[in-house]
């Protein structure tokens, strides 16, 4: 009988979770180029690969730095390592942050050991109604981490960027879909982020006529967009 993947003693632990906005935004407040961050990252901490383009790639989230290199960005940006670190979104990571081991999750929301490894490497949360039933409840999920967790959260992301820069009516159906909420709930929430949107992109094209500290500001607000919807929610729900 073949025995489970056992975890390697000798294996570095798991990063953290970036916050990838975060590491933009505190860039850009300093003024500083990602090649500038990348040169202090070389010279000033004897990181010799770390390029511009790997800091474009951690601020984009396409990939997140491991531990001693979070410790120098942190030191580069002028920040504690704590600014940088998001909260758990992945499966992975929730578990990680619950000190759960695999097999009690798997067993807890009745999945082969094998089964739910493979969803955690391959981010792609794949269970019943039950099953995710079960696996909120054991990891303490709140409704935010529970989209993210069973991967809804890019298309959720995707829809409030559509919502935001056209027509957010056209988008209420489609968010309902993936968040479960009444209709007059995210109607508001919506009509709300629109404005907000709107509002603060005619304020940046006031400041700049344009110019690339607009553009800026709006690429924030569109990266963390998610954030914005679940902050509006709460503020009309509170």
């Amino acid at each position: 009988m073949r025995r489970p993947p056992q975890p390697n003693p000798s294996s570095p632990p798991p990063p953290p979770p970036f916050d990838a906005p975060a590491a933009r935004r505190l860039r850009t407040a300093l003024g500083m180029t990602p090649e500038r961050v990348a040169y202090d990252l070389r010279a000033s901490y004897g990181l010799p690969y770390v390029s511009p383009a790997l800091v474009i790639a951690w601020e984009r989230g396409i990939t997140s730095p491991d531990h001693s290199e979070l410790t120098a960005l942190a030191g580069v940006l002028w920040c504690s390592t704590g600014d940088l670190i998001g909260r758990p979104r992945t499966l992975r990571e929730h578990r990680l942050s619950r000190g759960l081991p695999a097999e009690e999750v798997a067993r807890a929301v009745g999945l082969e050991l094998l089964v739910y490894l493979s969803m955690e490497e391959h981010d792609e949360w794949r269970g019943t109604d039950r099953q995710s039933s079960a696996l909120a409840d054991l990891l303490e999920l709140s409704l935010p981490d529970f989209i993210a967790v069973t991967g809804r959260e890019p298309k959720l992301a995707e829809l409030l960027r559509n919502a935001v820069t056209s027509r957010w009516q056209a988008y209420v159906r489609p968010v309902a879909k993936i968040v479960p909420l009444g209709r007059r709930l995210l109607e508001d929430t919506l009509h709300k982020l629109h404005r907000q949107y709107q509002g603060q992109m005619v304020a940046t094209l006031g400041w700049g006529g344009g110019g690339s500290e607009a553009g800026e500001t709006g690429e924030d607000f569109l990266d963390r967009v998610i954030d914005h919807f679940w902050t509006t929610v709460q503020n009309n729900t509170g």
